[in-house]
């Protein structure tokens, strides 16, 4: 036989004629079935249920049978939840698997979630993600490391703990403790949250950034950074909060791109032409340098006028007045629509010309302003000419840095004019009527030539909502310009996924010169400083740092404002660190920014043999954040990333796209949607499988969208499933793998074929959940089901399943097939429904009482299962089938007798082994034409009847990888059969009239 004859064999079918058209079988027709105790096995039920002669056999067929519900909704599916979570040992799973034998770990770090409210559904994306790909390692054997935790400290936390009480009247021990308690009740329904979702865990060992230890570790960290220089002190521009006092990081800024500032045309007359041009017949006495600014509050603080060297600048002459105006020449047009006045080129001269030149300050009388080259201006707005104010631009500052400027302050830490100001401005918010004072002033000095209101991207503080400005001030920072190379290094040995990412990851990055991670609150982790009340020197070393995070182990971070000064800084370490009398200093009052608090969950966490994670996962936000600060004090201590892969998804956004928000009314509550709301009719229980579906199917890697219409869509793809599933079943109803299996070698063609495909199905389920690609998971699954069961398998088998004796070799060999199935389906399925599977595998035949998936590992597959031949014979006859159905669409299959004509040859052979005989009933090539009766010749009769319908096809066959092809033309005739319509199984193949057919009154023991 052809089967037994090839090896590796792959296959290549060309659609001839109608092609394969496996869809016109109703993927639904087996639950009506299913459905149905008193069904045959094929045709429509209803339409016969009127005849007396197929009533009485009825109770021969053997239909589906299992209590495995049809369908759960409301209390009954909550409780059913409830029961499989304990039943199944949910809370154990993680234990269980740890302390078993296994020779590969997976670990997947837990990025801290924020413990400062209610679980959110950006919460159920990130945990059921990450728990998705925890249970498929689980199911194939690794030792999974996942340790949950929470970011604990902050300000959002601080703020909402004492929520209306007089900050001013409370200690730093006492904000603390609201702050803890407050954390505390976060973390604990998160938690709950996270276990009802079906999250794997030890929940009772997570981390925590306010416990002691973690801050003990994190100490450590910081000390290694410190003793290479990499954590240092100074004075310089930092994002300062004014509503929130405090400084913030990049990581902290959220971009409001609707902002509006009061943006000014100011100029600076010149007092001094620049040397190189002093000479020129213009009247410099009446020039002016003209900038552009959107935050004129910062004008008191000019120090200098900066000009790009390699760019053409112009002194030109306003049409309604003699002024001249020095400006890029690439931006004199834009300014003439922009000023409404003519502007016309008096002399052009390249910017290198313009240094040495001085001008007046437009409201600080007696003040000079140098004009400077810098490569940071830009032409893509203003002038050209960019105001320069060191205390408020970081780019600024760098200006002055290089050519040694002052960096003048006139701002206190809430944003209010300080006295240095002038009594004018002294007092006044800067962002408000300090603003309208310096635009008045610059109109009273006529150096305000145009005012217009400026709609752009501004940084505000993400925590309180509201704008920041840039002050300068003594912080505590980390020098990443020095770690920039090294940490793009150690990411292009990193798997970013999508890949895409990578590029945002790296640009961000890159506008990181230096991370302040000091911050003026008390809710955090105290950085171990120890100031000279004196000098001011901070006194910090290996000695100060090593003692302070032993005694926060023992104590935690509280100690800092517990314990005395001489507790804190002791004789010995003080000895050691060659310092003076402990009465010579004072403690810091600063905590640590809680991106550092974060950023050392490795060295905190992650196993100590290989502080390296497989993966990290979480929202696109943290490409800037957690990613970010992981990679930075990673490289900073161990010289590469904590994490050889990232997984980077997108929000969780309304139906219509929009940003969920209360005062919209889009917010939609996890909660809620596992248990359902106050009117159920609007917002019923749809369990925590339907949130977990939801996730799966969702793009991730894109924004993710949750609504009615997504929770319905995944409610009833889990009725669709749940249905499939109980066909599986309830057609193994009093079938024993263990000991009724057919050795597959033994089985019908078809139901090797089956196999063949599971195995396939699982290869490429095993690869999607290895790439974070849960929903290309869904797709196969809902592909497989529809396309090779339901439309394809399951029409097919019905009748060997229903009307064959209980154990006939053809129904053994049927439930072989489907227990496989069953099996592949319930374990592909698992990671993403725990809840549906673990229920399923407890309905499925062959399992001993108390056994869970689990505990039973993933997709069992042979590779006896891709038998050399099999898929060319299925395949070939299942073009030759197609070709039959489309040429009698709207009838019945089994109402006909084919005649099936093919040239000596593969195809042939191919044929020959599923029906070895010319003619047959009850062939397994008659099965698959889903006919009465089949003839399998080698050319088409002379004497076809008039009424016969022919199609013909043909189908190429490629063996041996390509050494044996063989394209071969088959022939199909189709006629009504000559015999009679079976009472019992409804084929026409009886002999007489109203009298069982031999198949039928064999399976019955006698005559009908």
């Amino acid at each position: 036989m052809l089967l037994s004859r090839f090896g590796v064999v792959s296959f290549i079918v060309r659609k001839w004629g109608h092609g394969t058209q496996r869809s016109i079988f109703h993927p639904g027709l087996h639950v009506q079935v299913c459905r149905s105790q008193s069904a045959g096995s094929s045709g429509d039920t209803a339409q016969h249920s009127g005849d007396q002669g197929e009533r009485k056999y009825r109770d021969s067929v053997l239909l589906p049978k299992t209590d495995f519900p049809m369908k759960l909704s409301g209390q009954k599916l909550l409780d059913r939840e409830i029961e499989i979570q304990k039943l199944c040992g949910f809370s154990e799973l993680y234990a269980w698997q740890r302390d078993r034998k296994a020779k590969k770990e997976f670990c997947l770090h837990d990025g801290p979630p924020y413990a400062n409210g209610d679980p959110h559904v950006g919460h159920a994306l990130n945990k059921i993600l990450k728990d998705i790909r925890n249970r498929f390692e689980v199911l194939r054997g690794r030792h999974v490391h996942y340790v949950p935790g929470w970011d604990c400290h902050g300000l959002p936390i601080e703020l909402k703990a004492l929520g209306d009480l007089a900050v001013e009247g409370l200690t730093p021990l006492q904000i603390r403790q609201k702050a803890r308690e407050f954390a505390e009740g976060a973390v604990s329904r998160q938690r709950a949250a996270f276990q009802r979702w079906g999250v794997m865990a030890d929940w009772t060992h997570c981390y925590y950034t306010f416990d002691g230890r973690y801050e003990a570790r994190q100490l450590e960290v910081f000390q290694e950074m410190h003793s290479k220089g990499l954590i240092y002190r100074d004075y310089k521009p930092v994002f300062w909060s004014p509503s929130s006092r405090t400084a913030l990081a990049e990581a902290e800024l959220e971009y409001n791109a609707q902002h509006t500032s009061r943006a000014v045309y100011a100029t600076f007359p010149v007092k001094t032409p620049p040397p190189k041009l002093a000479s020129a017949a213009e009247d410099w006495s009446s020039a002016a340098v003209l900038v552009w600014t959107t935050q004129p509050w910062t004008l008191p603080a000019n120090q200098a006028v900066c000009f790009m060297p390699n760019t053409q600048y112009s002194l030109v002459r306003r049409a309604d007045s003699s002024q001249l105006l020095l400006v890029a020449t690439e931006c004199i047009s834009r300014l003439t629509a922009s000023l409404g006045v003519q502007l016309d080129a008096v002399s052009t001269f390249s910017g290198s010309e313009l240094e040495g030149g001085v001008c007046r300050h437009p409201t600080m009388p007696g003040k000079e302003v140098p004009l400077l080259a810098a490569n940071h201006v830009t032409m893509g707005k203003g002038t050209g000419l960019v105001h320069t104010a060191p205390a408020h631009g970081m780019e600024d500052f760098g200006v002055a840095s290089h050519f040694n400027l002052p960096v003048e302050c006139l701002v206190d830490e809430e944003a209010k004019f300080t006295e240095l100001a002038g009594p004018e401005l002294h007092g006044q918010e800067v962002l408000g009527q300090g603003t309208d004072t310096v635009i008045s002033m610059l109109g009273a000095a006529g150096a305000l030539v145009k005012e217009e209101d400026c709609v752009h991207s501004y940084p505000y503080d993400w925590r309180a909502r509201r704008p920041v400005i840039i002050l300068p001030s003594k912080q505590w920072f980390i020098n990443t310009a020095s770690l920039k190379d090294k940490a793009k290094e150690a990411l292009q040995k990193v798997r970013v996924v999508p890949e895409s990412a990578r590029g945002s990851l790296l640009a961000m990055l890159d506008r990181r010169t230096y991370w302040c991670i000091s911050r003026q609150r008390s809710w955090g982790v105290p950085i171990p400083v120890f100031y000279h009340k004196e000098t001011g020197e901070p006194l910090i070393n290996r000695h100060t740092v090593s003692h302070v995070a032993t005694l926060f182990a023992e104590k935690g971070s509280d100690c800092w404002w517990e314990l005395s000064l001489d507790s804190l800084l002791p004789p010995q370490v003080l000895k050691k660190s060659k310092a003076g009398p402990v009465t010579d200093y004072e403690r810091g009052e600063d905590v640590l920014d809680i991106w550092f608090d974060s950023g050392v969950t490795w060295a905190a966490v992650l196993p100590e043999s290989d502080p390296r994670a497989d993966v990290y996962v979480e929202g696109k936000d943290q490409l800037g954040g957690w990613f970010q600060s992981s990679l930075l004090t990673s490289v900073a201590v161990r010289n590469k990333a904590p994490y050889r892969s990232l997984v980077v998804h997108g929000f969780v956004l309304s139906e219509k796209g929009e940003k969920m928000s209360k005062s919209l009314g889009n917010v939609v509550d996890p909660t809620v949607v596992i248990n359902g709301g106050k009117d159920l009719s609007v917002s019923p229980p749809y369990g925590a499988d339907v949130l977990r579906w939801w996730v799966a199917e969702s793009n991730v890697f894109s924004e993710v969208l949750i609504g009615p219409t997504a929770l319905s869509s995944a409610q009833e793809s889990i009725h669709k499933l749940r249905n499939t599933l109980r066909f599986l079943l309830g057609n193994l109803h009093g079938f024993d793998p263990r000991t009724q299996a057919v050795d597959p070698r033994q089985m019908h063609y078809v139901d090797q074929y089956l196999l063949h495909l599971l195995r396939e199905f699982g290869m490429k389920v095993s690869d999607a959940y290895s790439e974070f690609d849960v929903s290309r998971v869904v797709r196969l699954l809902q592909a497989f089901i529809s396309r090779d069961l339901s439309s394809f398998y399951f029409s097919i088998i019905k009748d060997r399943l229903y009307c064959d004796s209980e154990d006939s070799p053809g129904r053994r060999s049927c439930q072989t097939a489907l227990e496989e199935i069953l099996d592949g389906v319930t374990r592909a399925v698992a990671p993403i429904l725990p809840h549906l599977a673990e229920e399923v595998y407890r309905h499925a035949p062959g399992h001993e009482d108390g056994e869970t998936l689990f505990h039973s590992g993933w997709i069992k597959s042979s590779s006896v299962w891709t038998k050399p031949g099999l898929q060319e014979a299925v395949e070939g006859a299942c073009a030759i089938r197609d070709s039959f159905l489309s040429s009698i669409p709207g009838r019945n299959a089994v109402e006909y007798e084919l005649t099936i004509a093919i040239e000596p040859g593969l195809l042939f052979e191919l044929m020959e082994s599923l029906q070895e005989e010319p003619t047959s009933t009850c062939s397994q090539l008659t099965e698959l034409m889903m006919a009465s009766r089949t003839n399998l010749l080698s050319a088409l009769p002379q004497d076809l009847p008039s009424d016969a319908l022919t199609s013909r096809g043909s189908f190429l066959i490629n063996l041996e990888g390509g050494g044996i092809r063989e394209e071969s033309a088959y022939s199909v005739a189709a006629v009504p059969c000559p015999l009679s319509r079976c009472p019992r199984c409804r084929r026409y193949t009886a002999e007489v009239p109203e009298c069982l057919c031999p198949r039928c009154k064999s399976v019955l023991g006698g005559p009908n």
